[in-house]
């Protein structure tokens, strides 16, 4: 069977370099510096949360009591920065601070000591080094976010369960910020991460990496998550907004922070091209009134040049490890070919539906599901005509497991429409629109519903 990565691979555009350049400002004045300072804290907060958390997750053996003494740590900053100034490398102040604390509480603080010996952290704690040169921690830094993104995504906690722990702990995201994002209660996001943590406390789920056979099982969880998070923000499931542009950011910086943790893993790197190229198109696919424009209407123009590099980039880096290591290409390798060719096309009728609908077949073949099997019918509809994408799409309905899938009908009704079956296309569209919990995606198909003997 031919390689069904095998693509032209674009010129590798290398990235700017990140230059830091010696400001000329004169040094603020008296009054001025606290604010200064306060928005230095505050940024390296936002940076080293997660990795501060990790590091001492790993010191005291749990995310509750770490989170505390972090806390504590940013009390101890916001107190002496302002005066002080900010440190070298605000990381390591904070992870020795957070120590210092931890220290401190064990020798005045009895249940304090009692809890971190029954975790069998106590001597442990005092032992762990700490650095202070930028740079040093790096390695150890690295290890405490994979055990913190593997123990974020252990299969024991439910899907919502994890999204919001690996926004929170690794993401770096407020409660606030991740309800906002999800459209729901700050309290319900709140209630998901505790019970999150205490369920991983109950459980007794170790903090590591796992290795060998169960590596490759739990990193699919992993991928998932992100996966999950990025679709979520890529087409909202409900709420007024198409898209929620920063769980598509979150995502995408989970996934390139994934990669560099595990640069060996091929399906890593082929979700963070997966997730490159599909972001490329975010700018085109809302217009100014924020309404959907779909990918046969979207200005191309618009796609942006550097995701789809990167997503080019990652997604060679995959290929080469999966030769390497004797792989076939997984589902996201996979899914990231056909965006290739998405990336690749100028307009509809140029793209290359005949790979498409292979690649769909493949994807199909080894990961069995009703939801590739639909896109594979708008692939085929696209390669074949209307009718060879209605018959597989009316399949796909016959098994009844995407009944309540609003575009299963969307698909179906875009179909009808095209081969003339107004009144069909009608219901498909009315009924689309009924299942839908997005605002916007709701009033498109209800615009095709009335305009349905016109295909897109």
């Amino acid at each position: 069977m031919p390689d069904p990565l095998a693509v032209s691979e674009p010129s590798m555009v290398p990235e700017p370099s990140a230059v830091s350049e010696r400001s000329t400002v004169p040094e603020p004045s008296a009054a001025a510096r606290p604010e200064r300072a306060r928005r230095a804290i505050e940024a390296a907060w936002r940076i080293e949360w997660p990795r501060l958390v990790a590091g001492l997750t790993r010191l005291v053996g749990d995310i509750a009591t770490a989170e505390e003494l972090a806390q504590d740590a940013h009390v101890a900053a916001l107190e002496q920065w302002p005066r002080a100034g900010v440190p070298p490398n605000p990381g390591g102040w904070l992870m020795l601070t957070a120590k210092h604390r931890a220290v401190d509480r064990i020798r005045r603080d009895a249940n304090f000591a009692r809890k971190l010996e029954l975790l069998g952290r106590q001597t442990p704690l005092e032992e762990q080094p700490v650095f202070d040169e930028p740079g040093a921690e790096q390695p150890v830094i690295a290890d405490d976010l994979l055990r913190m993104i593997f123990t974020a995504c252990h299969p024991v906690l439910t899907p919502p369960a994890r999204t919001a722990l690996t926004l929170r702990m690794v993401g770096g995201l407020s409660t606030a910020e991740i309800a906002r994002a999800y459209l729901v209660p700050e309290s319900t996001v709140a209630q998901r991460i505790v019970r999150a943590k205490r369920t991983i406390a109950d459980k007794k789920v170790p903090y590591e990496v796992p290795e060998g056979p169960e590596l490759a099982e739990r990193l699919d969880s992993v991928l998932e998550v992100i996966y999950l998070i990025f679709n979520e923000g890529y087409a909202a499931t409900s709420g007024d907004s198409w898209m929620r542009a920063e769980l598509c950011d979150d995502a995408l910086r989970l996934a390139r922070i994934l990669t560099g943790l595990l640069p060996g893993e091929p399906e890593a790197h082929s979700l963070a091209a997966l997730l490159e190229l599909q972001a490329s198109r975010t700018r085109a696919r809302t217009g100014p009134d924020g309404g959907l424009i779909l990918l046969a209407d979207q200005d191309r123009s618009r796609w942006n040049g550097l995701y789809i590099r990167r997503g080019f980039a990652a997604l060679a880096r995959a290929h080469t490890l999966n030769r390497t290591l004797g792989r076939e290409p997984g589902r996201y390798a996979l899914q990231a070919a056909i965006a290739t060719v998405h990336a690749m096309s100028t307009t509809t009728e140029d793209t290359d539906w005949r790979r498409i609908a292979g690649l769909y077949a493949v994807l199909a073949q080894r990961f069995p599901s009703p939801i590739v099997e639909l896109n594979r019918a708008v692939a085929v509809s696209r390669l074949h005509g209307p009718a060879a994408g209605l018959e597989l799409a009316d399949a796909v309905a016959a098994t009844g497991a995407l009944a309540d899938y609003h575009l299963l009908h969307a698909v179906r009704g875009d179909l009808l429409a095209r081969l003339g079956n107004a009144e069909q296309a009608r219901a498909a569209f009315t009924r689309a629109a009924e299942l839908t919990g997005n605002a916007t995606e709701r009033e498109l198909l209800l615009d095709r519903a009335r305009q349905s003997g016109n295909p897109l």
